[in-house]
Order: structure tokens, then C-alpha cells, then sequence
């Protein structure tokens, strides 16, 4: 089993080696030379030229996409607490009907439903707004179901009902009991979403036409599709792969800082 987990291990790290490798390389380097290991440095030379190339419009993407994740991660927590909470809480017709037909949305990739969305937003005037991404965003299935097992796992009811006796009202009993006691599964779903909005590429792809909204999955697309399409067009793959690089340390880092509370979150309910 050690064995097993140690390539395992290899597998989902040796990707991220080689960009850390890639991006301290220049344009020429990233075509010479051992791919695995590095060359002459250029890592500082690269993150200035990312900083000024096309006006800065790295930045740009980035903030666009950190905005992306915070606003529509937050968002789709928010919806999820609810309606988990109020699936697994109250009593009413129709419950199990409609949570099946919610955990049954599962099963229609997100791809199939851009062009019906892209339809839908032309027709009320969205298209190419922040609205297309974050809007699509807010509706996190798995959050809604994690959510739904972790109250009914963690809140007992006789708790709520001895609030109830002692003449707290619903909200205040959402408030003050629900949300502390859901807090690690509400950092689970809050970064499963931030990261899913942060990594969205075919829904801004095709809502997004100006370059000052796209996010930073499309925007180093398009710098890629621009180094590709022939030796006439400016050559940016360093600029790439640095680019790449730095996009990936705000969700390490973001995932080491609430680490103590994902963990238990996605263990929650792993008996059922």
C-alpha cells in the first residue's frame, strides 16, 4: 500500500515539478536542454516581463479571477448552507423529490448547459458581463448534498427543539447554532467552489469577449493559441509557464490555511 501511495504520490506532483522547472526557463530553455531540470535561471526576469507584457493584463486576469472565486464560491456556500440545512431540518412535501431531483442534476456535465445559459443571457443582456460566470456559478450540487448530510450528522434535532421551547426564532437558530456547527463543512464546499469558479474555462470562454473580463484560464489560453498559430507571431511560452505557476499559489496557499477544516469536512458522513 506504502508503495501504491508513493506513485501516487509521483504522479500528481510531477506535473507540478515541471512547471515549477518551465517557468524558471526562457523561451529558448523551455525547447533545450533536460525538460525535468533546470537551466540558466530566468524565474525573475519572467514575473517582471509578466508583469508589463500587453499592459499588464496578466493582473488583470488574475484579479478577475480571484473576484470570480471569491464572490461565486461565497455565493454557492451561501445557497448550499441553506438549502442543505433546510432539506435536512424541516419537514415538507415534496422533501425527498425535490433533494433527489437536485443530487440528480449531478449527472448533466456543466459543458452541456453553457450553450442553453449563453442563449438565455444574450436574450436579457449578460453575455460578456461578470454576471455570465458568477451566476452559473452559485449552484454547487455536491454543496447542497454535503451540506444536507453534515447538518443531519452534526445538529441534532432535539437541540434545535429546545431552542424552539426557549423562544428562539428560525433565523436565530440558523445563525446561532447551524453555522458554527457546519463551519468545517462550509470551508469544504466554500473551497471546492472557490476552486471550481477559479479553474471555470469553457463557461468565460464563451460569455467573455473583452480581454479586461476574462479570467486567467482563458486569458493564458489565448496567449498559447497566439504562440501557436506561427513563427510570425511573438513567441510568449515563458511567459506561460510562469504565468501558470503563479496562478496555482493562491489556491495552495489557500488550501494549506484551511486545511484543519476541509479535511474533516469531506470526511464527514464518508461512513454512508
Amino acid at each position: 500500500m506504502s508503495v501504491i501511495i508513493a506513485a501516487l504520490v509521483v504522479y500528481f506532483l510531477f506535473p507540478l515539478w515541471w512547471l515549477v522547472v518551465a517557468s524558471t526557463k526562457s523561451n529558448s530553455g523551455l525547447f533545450t536542454g533536460n525538460p525535468m531540470w533546470f537551466g540558466e535561471p530566468h524565474l525573475a526576469e519572467n514575473l517582471a516581463q509578466l508583469g508589463t507584457y500587453s499592459g499588464g493584463i496578466f493582473w488583470r486576469w488574475m484579479g478577475n479571477s480571484l473576484f470570480y472565486g471569491i464572490v461565486g464560491g461565497a455565493g454557492a456556500t451561501a445557497l448550499a448552507l441553506a438549502a442543505g440545512y433546510g432539506f435536512a431540518k424541516f419537514r415538507f412535501r415534496g422533501n425527498s423529490a425535490m433533494f433527489d431531483a437536485v443530487v440528480g442534476a449531478i449527472m448533466i456535465p456543466n459543458t452541456a448547459l453553457v450553450i442553453p445559459l449563453f442563449v438565455l443571457f444574450s436574450a436579457v443582456g449578460l453575455v460578456n458581463t461578470r454576471w455570465a460566470v458568477i451566476i452559473p456559478s452559485l449552484l454547487t450540487v455536491f454543496g447542497v448534498y454535503l451540506m444536507k448530510i453534515a447538518a443531519e450528522d452534526t445538529i441534532p434535532d432535539e437541540l434545535l427543539d429546545a431552542a424552539r421551547i426557549d423562544g428562539a426564532g428560525e433565523l436565530t437558530i440558523f445563525w446561532r447554532i447551524a453555522v458554527p456547527m457546519l463551519r468545517p463543512s462550509i470551508v469544504t464546499v466554500f473551497l471546492l467552489s472557490a476552486v471550481g469558479c477559479w479553474n471555470n474555462f469553457f463557461l468565460p470562454l464563451v460569455m467573455l469577449r473583452s480581454q479586461d473580463l476574462l479570467p486567467i484560464t482563458v486569458g493564458l489560453t489565448n496567449w498559447q493559441a497566439h504562440s501557436n498559430a506561427g513563427a510570425g507571431n511573438e513567441q510568449v511560452w515563458n511567459l506561460i509557464t510562469s504565468g501558470a505557476l503563479v496562478s496555482v499559489l493562491p489556491l495552495v496557499v489557500l488550501f494549506i490555511w484551511l486545511q484543519r477544516y476541509w479535511q474533516s469536512g469531506v470526511a464527514l458522513g464518508s461512513d454512508r
